[in-house]
Formats: C-alpha cells, sequence, structure tokens
C-alpha cells in the first residue's frame, strides 16, 4: 500500500511458501502451513513443523494483499450515479508466464486473464496497464470494451458475478 513494490516481490520470493523450494521447505508447498517453525526456535523437536493459525488476521491480511496485487485498491467506482469497474494491478513482470499470461478468479466466478505480452510489470515508470477488456457474459456473448474503464450496467453485471470471463490486455 506504500508504494514499495520492487521491495515486496522480492521479500515474497522466499517469505511466501507458495514459491519455497520443496527441498528447502521440506515439504510441498501445497499443504497448508500458515507458519513453519523456524530453526531458531529452542525446542528442536518442532524445527521445521507447519502449523495452522486459527482465528487470526493474518488470513485476511494475505487475501487483501492478494487482491490489492491482482484487482487494485477500488476496482468499483459511481460517479454520477453511473458504475465504473477499472482493473488496476500491481504485478511483477516474473509472474507471467512465458506467453505473458497470469490468471486468478474474481469473486470466485469470473476468470480474469491478463494479457501482457510485453512482460512487464504492471507498476512504477515503465509500467503496463489495462487498455482493453473482452468480456464474455453467461449467453457467451462477448463484448469488447476499448479503453481502461467497465462503465455502467455491464460493470454492474462483473459486481453481481454475471460474467463467466474477462480478459485483459495490458500495454
Amino acid at each position: 500500500k506504500s508504494g514499495l513494490y520492487n521491495e515486496f516481490f522480492r521479500e515474497i520470493k522466499t517469505g511466501l511458501v507458495m514459491f519455497n523450494d520443496p527441498v528447502v521447505y521440506g515439504r510441498n508447498p501445497l499443504e497448508n502451513s500458515s507458519f513453519i517453525v523456524s530453526s531458531a526456535n529452542p525446542d528442536q523437536s518442532i524445527h521445521g513443523k507447519g502449523y495452522i493459525a486459527r482465528l487470526s488476521g493474518s488470513t485476511v491480511e494475505f487475501l487483501n494483499m492478494w487482491f490489492e496485487m491482482f484487482v487494485g485498491h477500488k476496482p468499483f467506482a459511481s460517479d454520477n450515479q453511473t458504475l465504473s469497474f477499472k482493473l488496476d494491478p500491481k504485478l511483477p513482470d516474473w509472474l507471467f508466464d512465458e506467453n505473458g499470461v497470469v490468471q486468478f478468479k474474481l469473486f470466485s466466478k469470473i476468470i480474469v486473464t491478463y494479457r501482457n505480452i510485453s512482460r512487464r510489470n504492471t507498476y512504477g515508470e515503465d509500467r503496463v496497464k489495462p487498455i482493453k477488456y473482452i468480456c464474455l457474459l453467461d449467453n457467451n456473448e462477448e463484448i469488447v470494451i476499448e479503453g481502461p474503464v467497465i462503465l455502467g450496467s455491464l460493470a454492474e453485471r462483473v459486481r453481481t458475478g454475471s460474467i463467466k470471463s474477462i480478459q485483459v490486455d495490458l500495454r
């Protein structure tokens, strides 16, 4: 939130379990652990053991970081009674695959595909930003929006989750 994107993405490469080497992590990174007991713990018998935090804010905090990274701070706005939807991702170039693509699910339903053919960061001076949205509706109708914002009834459909997918071209 403070704009230290390079520092944040450098740290998550070693700080988030999903990016850990299984050999270093000691187990498959897909195993669910909120935290791992470090070798600094005085009880050597539990070093490397994974624990799941219960009733803590860590899960919500991580979901908030994920949302800010993939969606942005405030995707919906209303101006003069018109709803708008704008994606503002903050993603490093290395999260995009060799084709410049990364996907996620918005509201557990809508498949969002970012296409970043230049494979540049979506933050900083040389960033790429959304320039086009291709929305696939539930009836398989395709609607193309040229520009960085979806307005009106289509934005309402995004908010209610009545869209199958959104392809977002970044330039």
